[in-house]
């Protein structure tokens, strides 16, 4: 389709919103390399390429950056200096951008008053309906729906203010060992050092057994001693040491718990803070009985239950009681349906297990994203681009067709999507490709094709297109699926078997982990894969290491919490390698002139760092009603060091530009450094080359962080038969950087120790050793163990919904 560009083209002048395609021109963010690029509008657009290659600095950092500049300018004149401060993404040009909703698995996890209520603001439906069409006690005054809510001063439970629980401690958290006396430290949560020994003092001056074992004291002297609210002051007569002479003082007591509660709620240090949480169990707040808001709340009903036992139920069930109740007037049954067309789409995506007083902290990246995307369905937004990071991350392959529907469903709106995504079935179901490559990190940001999925067959250093139809067509020779060698399934040196496990939704279940071997647990979403593996099985595995009799010495989990909240962390300092780092530059002639130590070269300490920035090469920008974003710091630019630090040089590079060296050119740049190049190499190993040593934590995706600690892990290498543990490894990660990660892990087990991965990629569990797949539904539904054995056998179960997607993945395996 042709388009004149020249202004005075009267069909141009007239009708600018003619071009079908948002046009990009010249991106250069993070390891973009002047990209262009043109994607139709209207249509669902997929982003590929292997791990780091840059779709997501096109997808998020260039395409939606840009689209959100633009919103800020038209907001408000106050927000242009903003934007001045944030920076524009790096592009020469973006013609044809509608507005953008971001749908990305934020980093930044929700506080513990978010739930899945609040998320997809049924919270507020439902809260409506109370307060409309609730069931009052007689005489009493209806309330505001936000009378309703555990999180206003209105509805929240005063005895918790709406937290649910309370802080509490007892004689069991403050003496953990009743066998030692007073003397001996029998009270561990009082204060170390001469604050401790104070109060033991003064306890003997008040006429206390301090030398008796605790456990042989009167019930109440320890009542008295650990939780009186009295504070007595007496005066002690220390007893003289030789060398010095003390004098008589007036001590004042203070009781364990009273000290406790007070360093709890009032110190400034996070370590003391930290140390008194050690001696405070939460419990059910004993007025509210954990359901957070107050009694003139809890009093209405509808349906004949209060709303904490509806926010209890899975949305599931939720709906079915509000198709049942009988309907008393029209605001019910507006309200009612309201809720239910809400709920559906929640449902539709596979979160039906869910409850609506589930906090959000207890959800997995991709749950939150997809109920925000629940939410958008119903949102009836038209014309905007939605980015989405992942979808599928976390979804049963039985789940992922409901999730194409609801995409189909944004687009049919009249809404153009983007979607940055690694899940094959999601790549064949788009309108139109653009596959990043060809590598990672600078080997990467250049767009390889864009277009429709069926011509990326004929692009020839595309990893995805290796993988997208190596499948259908097996050639020979080409790298793809097809080549896969069947292995001989291992067997297992040992077992774990966990009996009568009851926890979340699992009821009494009985299961069995095999040792030495690679074990894979899958299950649709909410199934109790997670419970039963990361809450149950490494407990029970943890609480048993030191028993001489247990096969495993250690445990490793990795998990996908971020290795760290601000930019101060990365990759150099969670790995150790800065340490390495900073004793060269220390060594460093320059250095040794100047007397300078290690702490010289480390940015968050004052010394060598900047100090405009503190040292993180950022600055905070807040912005009024939007979240806070990172600039560059003006003084440093983003070095995080001040001048004199940076004239330091080792073989010709400055501190601040090694943090900037890639892993794969750092691993070039020490290889005469042992202790630096085996942590190096370990990183290379698991496909995280592309990585800047010195990238903040905050950049980094829940797959990478995964993948560092593992890394991490690996170059450790115990002999001791270790139990790795690992909650969905191949989150974010493309089908070829898969293959390597899946190298580390089968190789992990070749060395002698067992891996416990729960996994949706159907790939990873055909070339398991055992299966444990749990189901058949999810909440309520699931909990079950519906199969368990070799790949072969699980994909055999006919009550299995894993087991048809399973055999397909192996047919194609083993042609």
């Amino acid at each position: 389709m042709h388009h004149s560009t020249d202004p005075r083209d009267p069909v141009r002048a007239q009708a600018p919103a003619l071009d079908p395609y948002v046009r990009v021109r010249g991106a250069r963010e993070h390891n973009l390399r002047g990209v262009d690029v043109d994607i139709p509008r209207d249509a669902l657009t997929v982003f590929t390429g292997v791990s780091g290659s840059g779709k997501s600095s096109l997808a998020f950092g260039t395409l939606y950056a840009e689209a959100q500049r633009r919103y800020f300018e038209s907001v408000a004149p106050y927000a242009r200096r903003l934007i001045h401060q944030i920076g524009a993404p790096k592009v020469d040009s973006v013609t044809g951008l509608p507005p953008a909703v971001s749908l990305e698995q934020r980093r930044s996890s929700p506080g513990s008053r978010s739930s899945v209520g609040t998320v997809t603001l049924l919270s507020n439906s439902l809260r409506m309906l109370y307060s409309r069409a609730g069931t009052y006690p007689p005489g009493a005054q209806r309330l505001d729906s936000d009378a309703f809510s555990p999180n206003t001063a209105a509805g929240a439970c005063p005895s918790c203010h709406g937290l649910g629980s309370v802080h509490r401690t007892g004689e069991e958290l403050l003496v953990p060992d009743p066998g030692l006396s007073i003397r001996q430290g029998a009270i561990a949560a009082w204060p170390g050092a001469w604050q401790g020994k104070n109060l033991r003092d003064i306890l003997e001056v008040l006429g206390y057994d301090v030398d008796a074992p605790w456990r042989e004291l009167a019930a109440k002297d320890r009542e008295w001693i650990l939780f009186t609210e009295e504070q007595p002051v007496v005066t002690v007569h220390p007893v003289r040491d030789a060398d010095r002479i003390q004098r008589p003082y007036q001590g004042t007591y203070m009781s364990a718990h009273r000290y406790v509660m007070r360093t709890f709620s009032d110190s400034k240090s996070a370590t003391l803070r930290a140390r008194a949480e050690r001696f405070l169990a939460d419990s059910p707040c004993p007025v509210c009985e954990g359901r957070r808001l107050g009694p003139a709340a809890l009093a209405v009903t509808f349906a004949g239950r209060t709303i904490a036992e509806l926010a209890a139920l899975a949305l599931t069930a939720l709906d079915d009681v509000l198709a049942a109740a009988p309907v008393d007037g029209e605001a019910a049954r507006v309200l009612a349906e309201d809720l239910r067309s809400r709920i559906g789409p929640v449902v539709e995506l596979g979160l039906g297990y869910l409850s609506l007083d589930r906090t959000a902290p207890t959800l997995s990246a991709g749950e939150l994203q997809r109920l925000r995307l629940a939410t958008q369905l119903r949102s009836g937004l038209f014309g905007v681009v939605y980015v989405l990071d992942e979808p599928s991350a976390g979804l049963h392959p039985a789940d992922t067709e409901a999730l194409l529907g609801v995409l189909d469903r944004l687009k049919a709106a009249g809404n153009t999507v983007f979607v940055v995504e690694h899940h094959l079935d999601v790549v064949r179901h788009a309108d139109w490709l653009v596959d990043v490559g060809p590598l990672a990190g600078e080997h990467g940001g250049r767009v390889l094709y864009s277009g429709p999925p069926q011509e990326l067959a004929a692009v020839p250093g595309s990893a995805t297109a290796r993988h997208l139809f190596a499948a259908r067509e097996a050639v020979p020779g080409r790298e793809g699926r097809d080549v896969r060698v069947v292995r001989e399934v291992r067997q297992a040196s040992g077992s774990v078997r966990l009996t009568g496990v009851d926890r979340h939704n699992l009821r009494g279940v009985d299961a069995e982990f095999p040792l030495g071997v690679f074990t894979a647990v899958t299950g649709v979403s909410g199934s109790g894969k997670s419970t039963l593996v990361g809450q149950v099985l490494a407990r029970e595995v943890g609480e048993r290491l030191g028993d001489p009799g247990f096969p495993v010495r250690r445990l490793v989990e990795v998990d996908q919490k971020p290795i760290g909240r601000t930019p101060r962390s990365n990759l150099a300092t969670y790995t150790g390698l800065f340490d390495v780092v900073r004793k060269l530059f220390t060594a460093a002639p320059q250095a040794r002139a100047r007397g300078w130590k290690a702490g010289r070269f480390s940015f968050n300490v004052p010394g060598g760092r900047c100090e405009t920035c503190q040292g993180e090469g950022f600055v905070s920008v807040e912005l009024m009603f939007l979240p806070s974003t990172y600039a560059p710091c003006p003084e440093c630019a983003g070095a995080r060091y001040n001048t004199e630090t940076l004239d330091v040089r080792y073989e010709g590079l400055n501190i601040a530009e090694v943090l900037a060296l890639t892993v794969e050119s750092a691993a070039a740049f020490f290889a005469q450094v042992p202790a630096a190049a085996r942590s190096l190499r370990a990183l290379e190993d698991i496909g995280l080359g592309y990585l800047r040593l010195g990238q903040p934590a905050t950049e980094l995706s829940g797959g990478e962080a995964q993948r560092i600690k593992l890394a991490t892990e690996l170059q450790r290498q115990r002999r001791d038969h270790t139990l790795y543990v690992l909650d969905e490894p191949t989150t974010g990660l493309h089908p070829a950087d898969v293959r390597v990660l899946l190298r580390q892990l089968h190789g992990l087990v070749d060395g002698g120790h067992s891996v416990v991965v729960v996994e949706h990629d159907m790939e990873v569990v055909a070339g398991a050793d055992w299966v444990i797949d749990l189901g058949p539904g999810g909440g309520d539904e699931g909990g079950r163990i519906v199969a368990s054995g070799p790949p072969a056998r699980v994909a055999r179960t006919a009550a299995s919904r894993t087991a048809p997607y399973l055999a397909r993945a192996l047919e194609t395996g083993s042609r």
